[in-house]
């Protein structure tokens, strides 16, 4: 059996029964037709009525269920530069890199994939994938000769522009068996990288694995009566701890987190330190980002709670419809 990252010619040799199967045949069923306007026309319509009509059933969607089919209406509108992992955060390996060094390098990074260059990061010349390092363990009298350099165990990977749109390159990975693409820009520099989990994400939120703790996902309380939570944690879970609703009915059927809820506030992703103001009276602080996400959080409720459980307004504030939703202080 191929490996998912080899040749494409390769791939083509092994017979259709014996390929793996990553995407379920209704998924990729699902992508083909959105690439054509009409049919993606149609089935927007399909899923829209279905996320309109779910209240009226016995069992109505769920808001993770119902956000993860807006995200799938949002999907074919998305391009390569929307998904991007930026230059500044890529992790790549020079290909006169040692492997002893390679294998530091995933370590550190815990990434399965990391691209490599020759001279600078403009001039990619593949990918190693980390399984290839694997039979390094085992003694070479005892199974395949082990690699002597990167160039060894050097990967092809996908060049593509940031104006491609996301589910072409969903595509081409699928039909390649290629998972990792560099974007490349006008000037043909390296302009960001974009791998087959953060396609998925973009579907079904961020991917968990093996290195992720409870702890990170966790709303920690605080002395001062704020807490700290992770972006990932769930709206419901924040509105619990802060006692009143931060979206309305409308808001909710799009935002299902508290990086969601961030993003609605201010349009784009806060930086490091930055605080971000809810006009219920609630005061956000970031503790972790990168440039593509947030990653944890401090809450803080500056205004008091009436009776009902809403936030009281200022004298400032009563009268007053006309500010803007959100004040950052960076």
């Amino acid at each position: 059996m191929p490996d998912s990252d080899s040749d494409p010619s390769s791939a083509d040799s092994v017979p259709d029964s014996q390929r793996p199967s990553f995407w379920p045949q209704a998924f990729s069923a699902f992508v083909r037709r959105l690439l054509g306007k009409d049919e993606a026309a149609a089935l927007r319509e399909s899923l829209e009525a279905v996320i309109q009509e779910s209240e009226a059933t016995d069992r109505p969607l769920a808001r993770s269920e119902r956000a993860m089919m807006l995200k799938l209406l949002k999907f074919g509108e998305l391009k390569v530069a929307d998904v991007m992992v930026p230059r500044a955060d890529i992790i790549a390996v020079e290909e006169e890199t040692s492997l002893p060094e390679l294998v530091g390098i995933f370590r550190d990074a815990q990434h399965s994939r990391l691209p490599v260059y020759r001279d600078t990061l403009d001039n990619p010349i593949g990918m190693v994938h980390i399984k290839d390092l694997i039979g390094m363990a085992m003694p070479e009298t005892e199974g395949a000769p082990h690699p002597k350099s990167i160039q060894d165990i050097r990967r092809d990977v996908l060049f593509v522009p940031p104006s491609m749109p996301v589910i072409n390159l969903l595509v081409k990975m699928q039909s390649t068996h290629i998972h990792l693409s560099l974007v490349i820009d006008e000037y043909g520099g390296t302009d960001g990288l974009v791998s087959i989990e953060d396609l998925v994400e973009q579907i079904v939120g961020d991917i968990e694995d093996e290195h992720d703790t409870d702890e990170a996902l966790s709303i920690v309380a605080r002395k001062d009566g704020g807490f700290d939570a992770s972006a990932r944690a769930d709206l419901e879970d924040i509105e619990k701890a802060v006692g009143f609703k931060l979206v309305d009915e409308e808001e909710a059927e799009e935002i299902d987190t508290l990086a969601g809820l961030v993003f609605s506030l201010v349009g784009r992703v806060p930086q490091r330190g930055e605080i971000v103001m809810h006009p219920a009276g609630i005061e956000f602080e970031v503790l972790d980002a990168d440039p593509r996400r947030l990653k944890r959080l401090r809450v803080r409720v500056t205004k008091r709670k009436d009776a009902d459980g809403n936030a009281d307004a200022s004298a400032d504030d009563q009268g007053d419809h006309h500010k803007p939703m959100a004040a950052v202080n960076g």
